[in-house]
């Protein structure tokens, strides 16, 4: 009887933490943009506010499976509400982080960070995050619907996953900002993650295990790079 529902339980807490993580990065670098004093605020903000959004969108379960049902259709392809808030946040978060790639990427680097950080706005980046938490939370409450049939099993992963992002957010953010080259990477990241968006809102569904399977293999690549960078600057010429 216990392991009919820890089995199910650590599975889905499991999924929800890897489902996340693409949510935890976005915040890392969005509060990134801050002043060191208003970065965490931003952080908890955001994660406390996708834990609501997600126990919200569980307590209308029957709303969610209603996003399903089919709206209109576009070149023979069924638009549902859920394929509607994929593509919008897909093409949201393309945009977003092609953006921050070419910003990070320009030769005038201090004068220009250092301004734009004083320029951003706190409720335009908390904005910007619940937009993409609308997203991310709809898709992790489906998962969590298509799983288990017990909603308290639901509401235990939701909660803890979202702790365990509480807690890791300031750990990756800093590992982010004192490395810029994972910054990119993460940018990536996020890109690769708003084409899967795109995609399977449009019902060509790219199976998000190669993602993050590639991601983690240019993540350990880009790790082995940076010890040997270090070991070559420690070694005497």
């Amino acid at each position: 009887m216990i392991q009919e529902v820890l089995i199910p339980l650590i599975s889905l807490i499991a999924l929800e933490i890897i489902l996340g993580i693409d949510n935890l990065i976005f915040i890392s670098i969005l509060s990134d943009k801050l002043p060191a004093e208003k970065r965490s605020k931003l952080r908890f903000m955001g994660i406390s506010l996708a834990l609501i959004i997600r126990l919200l969108l569980l307590t209308a379960i029957a709303w969610i499976l209603k996003l399903d049902n089919t709206l209109f259709t576009i070149f023979k392809t069924d638009i549902s509400g859920k394929s509607l808030i994929l593509i919008i946040g897909g093409l949201f978060l393309i945009y977003k982080s092609t953006k921050e790639i070419h910003h990070k990427t320009q030769l005038a680097q201090t004068d220009r960070v250092n301004t734009n950080t004083k320029t951003h706005s706190f409720k335009k980046l908390l904005t910007e995050i619940v937009l993409l938490d609308i997203v991310f939370s709809i898709d992790s409450v489906i998962t969590a619907i298509g799983m288990v049939t017990e909603l308290w099993i639901m509401y235990t992963a939701v909660i803890v996953s979202l702790i365990v992002m509480l807690f890791a957010a300031k750990s990756l953010n800093n590992f982010i900002g004192k490395n810029p080259s994972f910054q990119i990477l993460a940018l990536c990241f996020l890109m690769m993650i708003g084409v899967a968006l795109l995609g399977e809102g449009l019902h060509f569904e790219i199976p998000k295990g190669y993602i993050f399977f590639s991601m983690a293999f240019a993540f350990l690549v880009d790790i082995i790079q940076m010890k040997i960078v270090k070991k070559g600057k420690s070694e005497p010429l």
